[in-house]
């Protein structure tokens, strides 16, 4: 990892340069939640893993039934959370109310090539309609270009939207190579994120083993990892959850808690 390190480093100061060059930044603030590693020792069963998994619904035809139907499946397993397109958040926290999963709303999603300025709005309109956390979708072709100074200042704009509710910044590991997913978890470590997020589960590939394991390397205990994207079964989420996860995004969260594998492809 003798090369990793050097562009963690070198990423990390232009990091840091750009923070605190940007007017009223606040990056690294008090938006935060539980990152604590998870013990698969402590994981008994199936139900266990229940708590830890955001139950996913994004597919562009979802419809409001369908919506509701994901919200009280939560209810009833005790997921973390209930994952949505902005549009459904109001419907979704009035089903939750009084439980303990929380919505979550996708900012930039699938693509993150959104006006920085778009993604702080749609952050904000989500919170406003019952969200608590926001998955956004970093902005991939910056990355790719090593435009280090617009992909924080977008991290930035939309964790500063969303306070004081957590971000997660979804890095879309399958376009990436290495040295891209290193400088993406800097990033969005630098501007305050709670966790790093490997995928949308919309483009050519989802979690993986490695990923995960690079991640949480990069980012400590400081910062929550995310698993999302081909997550079927228990046997996937507890691989995730050894590699270092301690969030889990799926659509397949009910086969999971439930012993079966599922043919989703989120």
């Amino acid at each position: 990892m003798a090369e990793a390190q050097d562009i963690q480093r070198v990423v990390e100061e232009i990091a840091d340069h750009v923070r605190r060059s940007m007017p009223g930044s606040r990056a690294g603030g008090e938006a935060r939640i539980a990152t604590a590693r998870l013990s698969p020792d402590s994981i008994r069963s199936n139900a266990d893993l229940a708590p830890y998994i955001d139950h996913t619904l994004l597919k562009p035809e979802a419809t409001r039934e369908d919506v509701a139907r994901v919200a009280r499946e939560a209810v009833e397993h005790g997921f973390a959370t209930v994952c949505v397109n902005s549009c459904h958040v109001a419907t979704v926290a009035g089903i939750l109310a009084g439980s303990r999963s929380v919505p979550i709303a996708v900012v930039g999603f699938p693509l993150g090539a959104a006006l920085s300025s778009a993604k702080a709005f749609e952050a904000r309109e989500a919170i406003a309609a019952g969200a608590r956390e926001i998955d956004m979708v970093i902005s991939i072709g910056a990355l790719k270009a090593r435009d280090y100074t617009l992909v924080l200042e977008d991290i930035t704009r939309v964790v500063e939207a969303s306070r004081p509710y957590p971000v997660k910044v979804i890095l879309e590991t399958s376009l990436l190579s290495q040295d891209e997913k290193i400088a993406g978890c800097v990033l969005a470590k630098a501007a305050g994120a709670a966790f790093v997020k490997t995928s949308t589960g919309f483009s050519t590939g989802g979690a993986t083993v490695e990923d995960i394991a690079l991640m949480r390397q990069l980012v400590g205990d400081e910062v929550g990892v995310k698993a999302s994207g081909g997550i079927r079964s228990a046997e996937d989420a507890l691989k995730m959850i050894q590699a270092g996860a301690n969030r889990l995004g799926a659509s397949a969260s009910v086969a999971i808690v439930s012993g079966q594998r599922s043919t989703a492809k989120y």
